[in-house]
């Protein structure tokens, strides 16, 4: 069996939204982005040469519905396709029409964790279309484009599947209150990002206070500049802020978080640190008692968006979370990670 750690990254989000002229406006004129408007239903977002990075469609959801993975090798490919597969998980290959809107040669579909689909694809398509953005750049190459946060009631069967699939390994711990709830966060990598996926889950409560699949999605910013011109954009635009400048205490990433048209948060982040072939080899999971070292600070955060969360979080108690069984071997994981 290949090991596939170092060849997968996150290339790209599918996010269904009614609200994509407050997504053209948040990605251009407060994030900084490039926007590709295609169709009065469809729109992207490039950071670099890449044809697609955030894939927006019309639709009801006002949240991410496809998470798409690029392998680095036909062989890498076929490695964690058998690994579905085997597992008797059902697989749809991608259409050319929706290659093409993602911008890639070709693609596999399959069930992710919450409801959501994983997307795996080799060659992303590259275009020589000068940016048109005010960030002076992002931050990818082989470690992807950022990460993504999750919340999740299963959080072991959420890490299992990534650890099956991706041979994701674990970076750290977090351990944070937000209000009233007591959290665990973990922190997994697939490549030397140091997280591509995290993952959190109220302590001694099975509940989940997100509505959406994620808490979070991360780009990284070129610069220390370009964040905090997004930071000032993104209040001048009147979108809201959720919390300040900070430092986080695991990556050492210096960020800001905002929330989307669409409910779920973006964090632009500059500089955060690399788990390096030098690293990894002596690299031990660390638990942190807190997200920050500094900042990081709530920013208008008002008693409708508390019981919000409140409201999400009962009325998880009374529903099932969508899993992945197939790919929920949380046994198999070490001791030390429950």
């Amino acid at each position: 069996m290949i090991d596939v750690f170092g060849s997968v990254q996150l290339g790209y989000l599918v996010v269904e939204s009614n609200r994509l002229s407050d997504w053209r406006r948040f990605g251009a004129d407060a994030i900084g982005l490039h926007v590709d408007t295609l169709t009065s239903d469809v729109s992207r977002f490039r950071i670099e040469d890449h044809t697609c990075r955030f894939l927006l469609q019309r639709g009801p959801a006002e949240d991410v519905t496809a998470f798409g993975w690029q392998v680095t090798s036909h062989e890498v490919f076929d490695e964690i396709l058998s690994r579905v597969t085997a597992r008797g998980l059902p697989v749809r290959e991608g259409t050319p029409e929706e290659c093409a809107l993602r911008g890639v040669e070709r693609l596999w579909r399959f069930a992710a964790p919450k409801g959501g689909v994983t997307e795996i694809f080799t060659t992303p398509t590259l275009t020589p279309e000068p940016l048109r953005m005010t960030a002076s750049g992002f931050v990818t190459g082989d470690s992807g484009m950022g990460h993504v946060a999750i919340t999740s009631k299963d959080v072991l069967g959420v890490h299992s599947y990534y650890a099956t699939l991706f041979d994701a390994r674990l970076s750290d711990f977090i351990l944070e209150r937000i209000g009233p709830m007591k959290l665990r966060i973990r922190f997994l990598r697939v490549n030397q990002r140091h997280h591509s996926v995290a993952i959190a889950n109220v302590r001694q409560v099975s509940a989940d206070p997100i509505r959406t699949r994620i808490q979070h999605a991360n780009i990284q910013v070129a610069t220390l500049d370009d964040m905090v011109a997004s930071f000032e954009r993104v209040t001048a635009e009147g979108f809201r802020m959720m919390w300040s400048i900070g430092q986080h205490t695991n990556d050492r990433e210096l960020s800001y978080y905002c929330r989307t048209p669409s409910g779920f948060e973006l964090e632009v982040g500059w500089n955060p640190v690399l788990v390096t072939p030098e690293l990894e080899s002596t690299w031990e999971p660390t638990t942190y008692p807190g997200i920050s070292t500094w900042g990081h600070t709530p920013v208008g955060e008002d008693v409708v968006h508390k019981l919000t969360m409140f409201r999400h979080a009962v009325t998880s108690l009374t529903h099932a979370e969508a899993t992945v069984p197939q790919a929920r071997h949380p046994e198999a994981l070490p001791v030390s990670v429950h």
